[in-house]
This record gives structure tokens, sequence and C-alpha cells, in this order.
């Protein structure tokens, strides 16, 4: 199907059934309930979940398949957010343009940073892609302010230009006149299903970016990068320059957070210099380790697992906690709220470092080589369970 493997086609189908039931499937709990604090079927965060996905699949492409850990990947996804932002400035609200250009101009400056950062390898790659992303956010928050908004940050305004719409034109972003923030009904006849566009066209795109990763990872191309992954001083010895095969894996890379960035834009047509911070660089560096380095679908897992975190742990406060443990006698209450209190709210990061520490040293592998334990034991069973029934049907000699 579509040039993919039987496997690799049931992976892209997972993926497209967990992305169209979402909304059911991370909303778990009924609403009043106390743990419905851990639902996340909202349209703000899983476009989230989803972004992010796309942006943590790009950064795979070059750390997962070369092995070179760029620091400064975040300085792709601002500059897509900017060129999207300024589309909607110029242009029109319409998202697609806005996107078109956030990967291109994304690229272009993937190309400029991965051609000086690919002359070195290891740490001082890392090092040097990390210093280029803090030269571009020092110079978004300074030198160009005129085109960044400094500090402020970039919006649409209803006096902005946009020339294929006119001034004083609506600042709601949108696809064809599908508002990206807007609900919608279809229906179905005797079935109804409420859709939010832009989660939905997200969800569409990170599709296609699974599509296209999963294509490079299985072409000569993909096997390529991982040979230089493997030993690339081996390859340079047999005469074959790696230098042009690195750098596309970088400019793809670039271009997939400047994808991300683009849609982050469209989704809150708002761009930021914070964006481009290491700290950004540093979480899609997580998200990938975290998921799966050089796995398929372990950069989304990981995505979505940090994400999560980010967004439902930091909003628990001592309020919902007395709630969970109402049922114990108030001096023990009092006290599991004492023991909790530092993993949740503003302390979920410490929450977050001691997972992400348990998954590195128990499963190098990432989400996914849990997954894959987790599957090995339930075949195990089985099989056992087979070869007992087997052997207490064969009849004794």
């Amino acid at each position: 199907m579509l040039g993919l493997t039987k496997r690799d086609t049931i992976l892209l189908l997972v993926v497209a059934a967990l992305t169209l039931f979402a909304p059911f499937i991370l909303n778990p709990f009924p609403e009043g309930s106390a743990m419905a604090q851990f639902n996340a079927g909202y349209p703000d965060l899983m476009q989230r979940f989803v972004i992010f996905g796309i942006f943590a699949v790009g950064f795979n492409i070059l750390f997962g398949l070369t092995g070179y850990l760029s620091f400064g990947h975040a300085a792709f996804l601002g500059v897509g957010s900017y060129s999207a932002v300024w589309m909607f400035k110029l242009l029109s609200m319409n998202v697609l343009p806005a996107i078109i250009l956030a990967v291109i101009v994304s690229g272009l400056f993937a190309v400029i940073i991965g051609y000086v950062s690919l002359r070195r390898s290891g740490i001082y790659f890392s090092i040097l892609t990390l210093a280029f992303a803090q030269m571009s956010f020092a110079l978004a928050y300074s030198v160009l302010t005129p085109i960044t908004n400094g500090e402020t940050g970039l919006q649409v305004y209803t006096d902005d230009p946009q020339y294929l719409m006119g001034p004083d034109s609506p600042t709601v972003t949108n696809l064809f006149g599908l508002e990206m923030r807007a609900t919608y009904t279809l229906d179905l006849g005797p079935w109804s299903f409420d859709f939010n566009a832009g989660y939905y066209m997200c969800a569409l795109i990170m599709l296609i970016a699974v599509y296209l990763s999963i294509r490079i990872f299985r072409s000569p191309f993909g096997l390529m990068l991982k040979a230089v992954k493997s030993n690339q001083q081996r390859m340079n010895f047999t005469g074959l320059n790696t230098r042009p095969y690195t750098l596309a894996a970088f400019v793809i890379s670039g271009m997939y957070a400047g994808l991300a960035g683009g849609l982050m834009a469209s989704m809150d047509p708002l761009a930021g210099a914070e964006r481009m911070q290491w700290t950004a660089s540093g979480e899609v560096v997580l998200m990938t380790i975290l998921g799966g380095a050089g796995t398929l679908i372990g950069p989304i897992l990981g995505a979505g697992f940090i994400k999560y975190f980010e967004n439902i742990f930091s909003k628990i406060n001592d309020t919902v906690l007395h709630q969970w443990f109402a049922f114990m006698p108030d001096g023990l209450e009092d006290f599991m709220v004492f023991l909790v209190h530092p993993f949740i709210g503003k302390g979920w990061h410490l929450t977050l470092g001691i997972l992400f520490m348990l998954v590195v040293i128990f499963l190098p592998g990432g989400l996914v080589e849990g997954g894959q334990r987790i599957a090995a034991w339930v075949r195990g069973r089985k099989s056992a369970k087979a070869d007992t029934a087997t052997s207490k049907t064969e009849p004794a000699e």
C-alpha cells in the first residue's frame, strides 16, 4: 500500500486510528469526577500532541538515522512560526500558503546552518547548532526587532495589508473558509460527529509526515544515513563523501521543524522568540529519546508523553489532591498531600525527570522497547499455555 510493506502499512493505520479517535481515547473519565483532571481530549492540547509529534519525527530523521545530535532545532521551529505569521499579515489568513512558506524558509535556513555545522561531528556539531540557535534567539529579541517585534512577539492585526483580503479583515486562521479554531458537526445519518477543524488538519499533516518518514527510513537514502551512524569514518575511508547525505538529512529535519512551527502559528497566529530557546531544542531531544530514537512511532509517543505531563500534571494543585485522598483520615490525608505536592503543579518537571531516568536506565530503547517487551511477554505466555495444553492432550507412553 502506497509503497509500504505490510508491517509499515499497519503501523500507519494504527497511527491514523489513534489520531481519528483521540477525542474519545483521551477522555476516559466522566466529567465532574476526581479523575477528570487526567482527561486530555480537548482541541488545544491534542493539537500540541500532533504538532510536537511532527517536530519530533523530523528530529528523529537526523538524530535517529545519522546519530548527529542537534541542540538547535528550535531555531527552525521559530523561523517557521515567524514566516507563517508574516504570510498571514501580508497575504491572507489561509493557513496553506503560510505552512508552505514556513517549510521553504526553514529549509533554506537549515541549509545555511547545516553547511557550517556539519563540518564537525560529535559534541562539536551539537555545540555549533546550539550556538546558531542561541544567536537566532538573541537576534529575534534585538537586532531583528523590525521583523520579529522583539519580546512582544509577532501578531496579526486588523489593519495589516493582507493583500488578498484587504485591510480590516478578520484575524481568524482558516483553510479556504474552514476556521481552524471552530468545531463542526458532521452529520452521518443516525450518527453525528463533532470535530475540531484545526486538530484534524494537523492530524492529517502528521500522517503525511509519518508516511514520508517511513519512506525515508526504508529508502536507499535512509540506509546510507544508517551507515553513517554505524561508522562514518569507515565510509570516508572507502572514498564516499557522506556530507551531502548528512546535509540532506539536516535540511529535511529542519523542514519538519518549520512545518511544526507553521502549524503552531496557524492554530494561534502569534510568533515569539521563546520558541527558539535552547530549552525547546532540549525538549525535542527528550521526546525522541523517551519514545525511542531511530524508531518510526517512538518520537510521536515521546511527544505525547511529555506534552501530557506538561499540560495535565502542571495543573494539578493541592485542592485536587485533597479530593483524591478525601477517603483517608485527616492526618493521613494531609500527609499524602505533603508527599505528592512536590511532584505536581510547578514541580511537574521533577516527575518528568524521574520518569525519564527510569526509562533511560531500564528501557534504553524508549517507550517502543517497553511495548516490544510487553508484546514478547504476552506471546511467551500464550506459547507456554499452548505447550502446556498440547502436553496434556498427548497420551502417556
